[in-house]
């Protein structure tokens, strides 16, 4: 404990907000990036930001990606993250410059690993994903994006193209002060296993995914 105390005998007060710590090279199968680490003193989870090329002020090509350990790391086809985070980095590589926040702490829009795998098993039990999340007690998205805004901040980054489905993340970072120039569609082709993840994130989550019309009349 004494490093926490100070000359007069008092606790140092305690850090709040984003603080960025790190900038490092990463390079990857897409491309080289910076990854730069952030701490959020607030809520007590480390982040990052894959920065790609030299980005600008304006209209930056981003993704706002939250975790998801299942679709990421273990290619799960309950969802669609995996083959978004991938299509996502291709894409800033592509544009020649663009930032993917990857926001730890949005495990299962923000209920955490094992209550998402709760969720799913009653899903697997016939519930969709909102009503998965209700049965729990839990709610059906706490995720926020304050810190992301944060970081876009930190980054110099004052408007974006944001390449998202979800109008909540447009709200969200339009309430924290950047400007959305452009909502940047990432669709991605549904699979047997996800196709009523998907329709239920456009029917009662009011994600746009138009893609899913033809998979609808043909079913």
């Amino acid at each position: 404990m004494t490093d926490k105390i100070g000359v007069l005998g008092k606790k140092a007060p305690q850090r709040t907000g984003v603080e960025r710590v790190v900038n490092a090279p990463l390079p990857t199968v897409y491309g080289k990036f910076q990854a730069i680490g952030y701490m959020d003193h607030d809520r007590g989870d480390e982040q990052v930001a894959l920065v790609y090329g030299e980005i600008g002020p304006d209209d930056v090509l981003i993704r706002l990606h939250s975790e998801c350990l299942t679709g990421d790391a273990f290619g799960s086809q309950h969802c669609e993250c995996g083959d978004q985070l991938d299509a996502a980095l291709r894409a800033v590589v592509a544009e020649g410059a663009g930032v993917v926040v990857y926001l730890r702490g949005h495990e299962g829009r923000g209920i955490g690993l094992l209550a998402k795998l709760r969720a799913m098993a009653l899903q697997a039990e016939g519930l969709d994903t909102v009503e998965a999340n209700l049965a729990l007690g839990l709610p059906v998205d706490a995720r926020d994006y304050g810190v992301a805004a944060r970081i876009l901040d930190d980054l110099g980054v004052r408007s974006v193209r944001l390449m998202s489905n979800n109008p909540r993340k447009r709200e969200a970072l339009v309430d924290h002060g950047i400007t959305v120039a452009e909502q940047v569609p990432l669709l991605i082709p549904p699979c047997e296993n996800n196709i009523t993840y998907l329709r239920t994130k456009r029917e009662r989550l009011d994600h746009h995914l138009p893609h899913l019309d033809a998979v609808v009349s043909s079913s």
